[in-house]
């Protein structure tokens, strides 16, 4: 089974967005894609995305950033993981506070790793 897969954004943790912006936005010229209030995304030239979250904590020297895939067949996606002996975090679900529909499942090397789409 294989999927069309749209895109890839990284999350790391910030404490400030503002000073982020400053530097991937103004400085390296990354454009925003969408500003989620607690997270801003930016496009990296050549493909994927790259987002901070104030709601992600910064901890340096520990595996805390969470990696996310993109495509519109989020439910495929779980159910080949489930197929393949994965457990999935939880069920794939609309989140209440972003506009996503998700799942969360942790990478061999102990990654927590996003399944989703955008709602909007």
């Amino acid at each position: 089974m294989t999927f069309e897969w749209e895109g890839i954004i990284t999350f790391f943790g910030a404490e400030d967005l503002d000073r982020v912006h400053a530097f991937y936005a103004d400085t390296l010229g990354f454009k925003l894609y969408m500003d989620q209030g607690v997270c801003r995304l930016y496009e990296v030239p050549g493909g994927g995305m790259i987002g901070f979250c104030t709601h992600v904590p910064p901890t340096p020297g520990e595996k805390s950033p969470l990696i996310t895939f993109l495509t519109e067949d989020v439910d495929a996606v779980y159910s080949l993981l489930v197929e393949k002996g994965y457990k999935p975090l939880e069920k794939p679900k609309k989140n209440p506070r972003f506009p996503v529909y998700h799942f969360f499942v942790q990478d061999p090397e102990g990654y927590k790793v996003e399944i989703q789409r955008f709602t909007e």
